[in-house]
């Protein structure tokens, strides 16, 4: 009797147990989730634990199984995994709104009354400022500096081009960095007209500049990431990649990132210094929660907008000019060879033809018997027909779609009507390589990922021209775009099996959208919104 009743006691015991609910931190339901599995399933329900995806489920059933400490009901909307910028420059960002904003100025003389403006209420040593781009203004032509040196004779003033390859300084700069009629310096231009210096400055001999200019103290800096993160947040990011940042910055956002005062995630390519690559390349990856450093970011040519990109054939709208190199074709297979024989991945600035070829043939050489290495070609921008072929072979092409609706007005200026055939080719681009890595190169172009989603996608402006789209055949699909601003992305940076992606043991990264990206109008995608922001399953937007 006494052991029957011992039977029935373990047995209600195990009823208990099995009908007991699993405690998560965090319960997801009612949402659209697309979860960018290797089906592109859906699900409605997710439950969160220690920073973690557990479980994805169709039908509340899952709520028979966890509780949540927490629960986040979406309303219905959609949430797709956290998006990822492929390419940006998220310090960049930061520092910029510190300084004149140039963005969208319609003529010089708009320029020249924004630095006023700005002046006029800041103390600073220096005037700094970036985003003109004489592209957009009637009169398409570099500016001169008469009008800054009159303003502005004693105090230096800097304003970079939009594309970041272009500096207009005023004369005061100019003397500080110990420029004058005879200067050279290979990889770039030092603009004269009428036997005079313009102050117009493109790529290499901008490196004159830089060295002069104050640094930002450590205080700015700080500043300078914690704008940059809200931002990127208030878009719906949640891992950037950094294009290049120096040894001092990475260390920074590790520290800020290990006490808890930043929240993204960041993918950091180390700046081609010598003092950078023998410190990174010798220590190894330095890989935390949400910090990866382990490829190098090095620089090929200029940009397209100031005819810096180096073309295999002249510029078609200015014969005999090729555009520059501004690392040398041998220092470029140098380095090759020297990140193959680390585990850094090499991720190569890459615009024009000519550019490209030199980067995609030095790749081939030095990752000859070298498997998995992902090594990328950043903007992959112009290439010839022959050239794509190299992208079959485990090279990754990590693109800017609103780059090529920020060019179309005047990119077939720059190459003729047979080369821009060669240009923008994300389709291409994508069937050759399997996968393309999506970002927006910020703050060269917005910081919106719907954006980059809308260019990918419509190939438009938001006046939706041309009517038919911008060589409309290199548009992706939705499905496409989202993988490559997810799953491809992380890919593409060795981190595909802990986000990209919303699965069970992934990290709980996700974005809430108040719209279906996958299925809205393609007008109504530039107007989508991010309405709240997970990280590691805390919200931080």
């Amino acid at each position: 009797m006494k052991k029957h009743f011992l039977t029935i006691a373990a047995l209600t015991t195990l009823l208990f147990a099995c009908k007991q609910k699993q405690a998560v931190d965090l319960i997801v339901s009612n949402a659209t989730i697309y979860t960018v599995d290797s089906t592109f399933s859906k699900a409605t329900y997710m439950a969160i634990d220690k920073g973690k995806i557990v479980a994805l489920a169709n039908s509340n059933e899952l709520l028979n199984t966890y509780s949540g400490k927490e629960t986040f009901d979406a309303e219905g909307k959609t949430i797709v995994p956290g998006l990822i910028d492929a390419h940006c420059h998220f310090y960049g960002l930061g520092l910029n709104q510190q300084i004149v904003d140039l963005v969208g100025t319609n003529s010089f003389d708009e320029v020249i009354e924004r630095v006023k403006t700005f002046a006029a209420s800041n103390q600073a040593t220096v005037i700094r400022g970036r985003g003109w781009d004489q592209n957009d203004w009637s009169l398409k032509e570099f500016p001169a500096n008469t009008v800054l040196n009159e303003l502005f004779p004693d105090k230096p003033v800097v304003l970079e081009r939009v594309d970041g390859h272009a500096y207009l300084v005023n004369n005061a700069a100019l003397k500080l960095a110990g420029i004058n009629m005879d200067t050279q310096v290979s990889g770039g231009d030092i603009l004269k007209k009428d036997n005079e210096l313009t102050g117009v400055l493109v790529d290499n001999p901008m490196a004159l500049v830089d060295a002069v200019m104050p640094k930002p103290s450590r205080a700015t800096q700080i500043k300078a990431l914690k704008q940059a993160e809200k931002i990127c947040f208030d878009y719906g990011l949640t891992t950037v990649n950094d294009a290049g940042l120096d040894k001092e910055i990475i260390y920074l956002v590790d520290s800020l990132q290990q006490a808890g005062d930043l929240s993204i995630r960041m993918y950091a390519m180390v700046s081609n210094t010598p003092e950078n690559l023998d410190h990174f390349l010798n220590k190894g990856i330095l890989k935390t929660d949400r910090l990866n450093v382990r490829s190098v970011k090095v620089y090929g040519d200029g940009a397209l907008g100031s005819r810096g990109a180096a073309l295999k054939q002249e510029y078609s709208d200015k014969p005999g000019h090729f555009g520059a190199l501004v690392t040398p074709a041998d220092k470029i297979e140098g380095l090759a060879k020297r990140i193959a024989a680390t585990d850094y991945q090499m991720n190569t600035h890459a615009i024009g033809d000519s550019a490209n070829i030199v980067v995609l043939k030095a790749y081939k050489s030095a990752l000859e018997g070298k498997n998995n290495r992902r090594w990328k070609v950043e903007h992959a921008q112009i290439l010839e027909n022959q050239d794509f072929d190299y992208f079959s072979s485990g090279i990754i092409p990590s693109v800017q779609p609103t780059h090529a609706t920020s060019d179309m007005y005047w990119a077939e200026d720059r190459l003729g009507k047979e080369r821009i055939h060669g240009a923008y080719a994300y389709q291409t681009l994508l069937r050759k390589a399997g996968l393309v890595a999506l970002g927006t190169d910020f703050p060269v172009e917005q910081v919106s990922p719907f954006l980059t989603f809308y260019a990918a996608v419509a190939r438009q402006d938001l006046e939706q021209y041309p009517q038919e789209g911008f060589m409309k055949e290199e548009a992706l699909t939705r499905e496409e775009t989202l993988k490559g601003m997810t799953i491809w992305a992380a890919y593409s940076n060795f981190e595909e099996n802990e986000k990209g992606s919303l699965e069970p043991g992934k990290l709980a990264d996700f974005t809430v959208l108040d719209k279906d990206l996958l299925a809205v109008p393609v007008d109504s995608i530039p107007f989508v919104k991010a309405t709240d922001v997970f990280v590691n399953g805390k919200k931080v937007k």
